[in-house]
Order: structure tokens, then sequence, then C-alpha cells
């Protein structure tokens, strides 16, 4: 049967629920685990490292660019995902059970290769995983055998089939430590656990870069809403002449916020979709509580929970102060418009009242003109009035004059006439 043309993504997306399946694990086994903070542009150096490092163990892998591998190289298994913003490495090993943590995984690789990984390292954990040696354990042995006394954190998981243990801590060596207990889990089940604890530690991290940027926001934040209270005040009692000042300490101090919340509106939209995703690993795990410890979920509530309210905290205030600066923009923008508007009919009035002047002016500079033209013609006339009668023709100059000047003025008012009436159409032309 021959189908209609597929979407150009219909398997890319279909595989995107396969992607980065869950690694098998069988007790007793060792793991380290890696996660580097690093641009996506990185992902074609860590894929060559990888690339490398198979081949330092005979084993090849294909040139072209993939996001995630499994690769089996001999004494251990390597596992790198590339995210977002971020690259994470899970490196497994047999483990014969004898002393948790005391020869981690991450020794089997070569130290240059490790660190020489592109990025920063945002977490490093130690893991091993044993099956269950006893329903009634001394939580606080534990402690001191393999977490240095401090307060564990863990729950039965999966339903009882799982015991997981750690302490949140960062030691001297830069790692964090996990123990598994399998009382029932399959492999598959056990890795998928795993990979939700490892999970957990990640997002929990990329989740709290937001804090730091949230508290540097705080003087500033303060400072800019003192900055428009003061304009705020200032705009009730402004004078036209203030308005303009204001309004460029208004966009200058918009401008800077603006710039402060592009700066950080991803790093608190990176750290609501990562404490979600934390929320969710935990859901996950199924955990049951153990008398005097603490879950996951109270753990992350406690600790968590709150830096994620601060960051949300401070992204409301952020866009709060944004609204109200495009308020009080708007409002001054407004005043200023207005004073414009009242400048703009008080400057066109005044061109109005200088144009009849002008106007008058001019009729009397007209006027002035025609009685000039008049007086010089008749005067003409009268002198050819005499020089007739001094040829012995009975002419009357005074009366020649007399009779001129009527004929003169009109025919010098209809002349200017006409060129003022020229000088309107040419000035329409133009």
């Amino acid at each position: 049967m021959k189908l209609p043309q597929s979407h150009p993504q219909r398997l890319l997306l279909n595989d995107e629920v396969h992607a980065r399946p869950p690694m098998a694990l069988r007790p007793p086994q060792r793991l380290s685990y890696l996660a580097m903070l690093s641009d996506p542009s990185f992902g074609d150096v860590e894929w060559r490292g990888v690339r490398d490092l198979a081949h330092q163990f005979g084993k090849s892998l294909p040139t072209k660019f993939a996001n995630h591998c499994r690769i089996d190289l001999g004494p251990f298994q390597l596992t790198w995902e590339r995210h977002a913003e971020f690259a994470r490495y899970t490196i497994v090993a047999p483990d014969d059970g004898s002393a948790p943590f005391e020869s981690p995984a991450l020794e089997l690789l070569p130290e240059a290769w490790i660190s020489g990984l592109p990025g920063q390292l945002v977490q490093a954990t130690h893991g091993v995983i044993r099956p269950a040696r006893s329903r009634k354990l001394d939580f606080d042995g534990i402690a001191q055998d393999y977490f240095d006394g401090n307060t564990l954190v863990g729950a039965l998981i999966g339903g009882d089939a799982g015991l997981a243990l750690t302490d949140f801590r960062v030691r001297a060596d830069g790692f964090t430590r996990l123990l598994i207990e399998d009382r029932s889990m399959t492999s598959r089940q056990a890795g998928r656990y795993v990979q939700r604890i490892l999970e957990i530690d990640t997002y929990r991290i990329l989740a709290l870069m937001a804090l730091p940027v949230a508290q540097q926001q705080r003087p500033f934040l303060q400072t800019c809403e003192h900055e428009l209270e003061q304009i705020t005040t200032a705009m009730a009692s402004a004078r036209e002449k203030d308005e303009p000042v204001l309004l460029d300490r208004l966009t200058r101090l918009a401008a800077e916020i603006e710039h402060r919340y592009s700066a950080s509106h991803f790093r608190f939209s990176a750290a609501t979709a990562y404490y979600a995703l934390v929320q969710n690993r935990i859901d996950e795990l199924r955990e049951t509580r153990l008398q005097g410890l603490q879950t996951f979920r109270e753990f992350t509530q406690r600790r968590l929970e709150p830096a994620m309210n601060t960051c949300e905290a401070v992204r409301a205030r952020h866009e709060g102060l944004s609204e109200r600066m495009a308020r009080a923009t708007q409002l001054l923008s407004t005043r200023v418009d207005i004073t414009s508007e009242r400048q703009n009919q008080a400057l066109l009035e005044s061109m109005d009242r200088r144009a009849k002047l002008q106007l008058r002016l001019q009729q009397t500079v007209e006027g002035l003109s025609v009685a000039a033209i008049t007086y010089y013609v008749v005067g003409l006339v009268g002198y050819g009035a005499k020089g007739l009668k001094a040829l012995g023709l009975p002419v009357n100059s005074d009366v020649a004059i007399g009779l001129s000047i009527p004929v003169v003025a009109i025919l010098a008012a209809m002349g200017v006439r006409h060129v003022r009436r020229m000088a309107q159409e040419a000035k329409k032309n133009v």
C-alpha cells in the first residue's frame, strides 16, 4: 500500500520519545557522572572528544555529529548526552562491592581527557549500586562510613524496589555521593531511577543558577523604583520647561531596566523550567518515607522552593517595574504632546496675526505705490502739456494735469493689482 507523503520531520519527532534511553544497571556497579555547562556550539568539540576516547580503547564512532552516544569501551561504559545548555557524561563499571567510593569509575578514564572536557563543571557524582544487604539499615553507620557523618537524604524508590541515599554535599574531590541498594529492581528500572536521581541533582543546580542573578537584581530594582518615584512625584508639579528633562530621565531609566530584564529573562525562564523538571523527576521516583530521613521531595521543597520563590518574586518585581515605567512614560509623553500642541497652536495664531499685519502693510504699500506712480506720471503729463503750450498750441497745463490724475491713478491701481495677481499665481505654482 502506498502511503501519502510523510511530513519531513515525522520520523525525527517519532524517535524523539525513544531518545536517550536509560542504561541497564546490574549491581554491583559503580558510576561517575559529570555535567558540564557549555554553549550548544561546543557540541562538535564534545563529539570529537568522545570519538577520540573511543579510538584510544580500540572503538570507532561515526564522524557525523550526534547528541547522544552510549558505547562499551571494555572496562567501562560511557554515555554522553548533549542538552540545551549542558552536556553530561556517565561512566559505569563493575564493582567488587568491597569498598564503595574507594575506586570511582572515573579513574578508568585518561586524566588528560577528563581535564580537557569543554565547558564548566556544574555537577559531579560518584555512585554505587549494590544488592540489598538487609531490610534493617543503620543509617547513622552508613552516614559515618560513606558520607562523612553528614545528614542523609533518601527514601525507598519504585514502590520499595530500591533504596536511594545521598547527602547532596560536595567533597574535597569535587564530587557528591549516591548509594543505591537494589531490592527487587530490574536492570532497566535501576538505570531509570539512577538517571532520575542524577537529573534531580543536575537540574537543581541549574535552577539555582538564577538565584545569584536575582540577588544582584535586588539593589538595582530598589534604585530604579526610587528613581521612578522621584520622577513621578516631580511630574505632578512640573512646569512645561521641566517636561523634556523629566522625559529624558524616564527614557534613560526605562532603557536600563529593559536591558537588565533582557539579560536576566532567559535565566529566570530556565530556572522555572528546571524546577518543574526536578519536581517531575521526584514524582517518577515514587518515594516511600524512611523513618528519620528527609525524602528527596522534602529536601528540595525546603531548600530549592524558597530560592525559586525568590527568583519568581524578583522576576515579577522586574516586570511590574517595567509596566510602571511604560505607564509613566506614556503619561509624560502625553503631557509633552499636549504642551507641543498648545505651543504649535500659539505659533499658528502668531503667524496668522503676522500674516494679517503683512497683508495690511502690503495694502498700505500698494496704496503708496499707486500714489507715487500717479504723482510721477502726472508730473510728466504736466511737463508735456507745458511743452505743447510753449510750442503755441492752446493747451492749458493745469487742466491737463487735473484731468490726468484720475486716469493715471486708475491705471496705476490696475497695474499694481495685476502684478500682485501674477505674483500670487507664481507662488501657487511653486
